[in-house]
């Protein structure tokens, strides 16, 4: 039995979903009891669980062998690395003589310690706790989702705008979750002792700009990447709903990430989604 942590998500559903693909038995946990129907039509078991209810994660952990953790974002209004914190030591406390012989766990590019570097910190140091638990851990560090841009499709219908912190010409590693999800499901199903660090992202690297001409390209209309400068992305964050918190890690995780003060792999495993064929399916879903 494969069980994803983070199913309702971009990635966690399509490791759910191409598992389930491959007539696997999958159990799928979420915290939503409006989406149970779903996932029973497409063949998955679910349990409906809180995440920093450790007992209980505990309990739908011991029916299943392997495991893939998607450590769920906290809302933006809180102080999202805190929050997320919590939710790590929950998993890695329900994981303690659960029975599972392998995980596969999602992180991103960058990660790194750091107390307010946002995502890279918090998914470094759920790295870190997995492997201490001694239970064979492949990691899935993935690049900057192009599900990020999904809030940009309302501004660039009504006002033909793509709003960034990043300057239109900076290119970086974009990926697909479907690209992901796939890496994931294939790693879950290797044998228990194959394990390591895995980089994923997309065909190529693109930029704001890239993004933009995308949406032209499907909406046919004009659309722009407009940039906010480096100085007002905690302020304009704020303005967006972010806590003061979760604006400032955003924004320094945005300035590690521009400045590259990270590690870019030679060699990732590239996925075959395009960034206009995800725009494409976003503006047009189904076609």
């Amino acid at each position: 039995m494969f069980i994803i942590l983070g199913a309702t998500g971009h990635v966690g559903s399509a490791v759910a979903q191409s598992l389930l693909d491959q007539g696997e038995a999958v159990t799928v946990i979420t915290h939503d009891a409006k989406k149970k129907q779903k996932w029973q039509h497409k063949g998955a078991t679910v349990a409906l669980a809180d995440v920093h209810d450790a007992d209980q994660l505990h309990r739908i952990f011991q029916q299943g062998k392997r495991l893939f953790v998607l450590n769920p974002p906290a809302p933006i209004t809180t102080d999202t690395a805190q929050k997320e914190r919590q939710s790590i030591q929950s998993i890695l406390a329900a994981l303690m003589d659960s029975g599972i012989e392998k995980i596969v766990a999602q992180s991103t590019y960058g990660a790194q310690p750091g107390e307010r570097v946002g995502d890279l910190g918090v998914l470094y140091e759920l790295e870190q706790g997995l492997r201490k638990t001694g239970i064979p851990t492949s990691i899935i560090r993935a690049a900057y989702y192009m599900s990020n841009w999904d809030t940009a499709l309302a501004t660039a219908q009504q006002a033909g705008q793509v709003p960034t912190l990043y300057p239109p010409a900076f290119t970086l590693p974009m990926v697909a979750p479907q690209d992901v999800g796939s890496v994931g499901a294939a790693l879950l199903q290797e044998p228990v002792q194959k394990t390591g660090l895995h980089y994923v992202e997309g065909p190529q690297r693109y930029s704001s700009a890239d993004v933009a001409a995308a949406f032209t390209d499907v909406l046919g209309k004009d659309v722009e990447a407009v940039a906010t400068p480096r100085e007002a992305w905690a302020a304009t964050l704020q303005q967006r709903g972010f806590s003061q918190q979760a604006a400032e890690s955003m924004a320094t995780m945005t300035a590690i990430t521009l400045d590259q003060t990270y590690e870019l792999p030679n060699a990732p495993i590239r996925g075959t989604v395009t960034l206009q064929a995800y725009i494409s399916a976003l503006v047009k879903p189904g076609e």
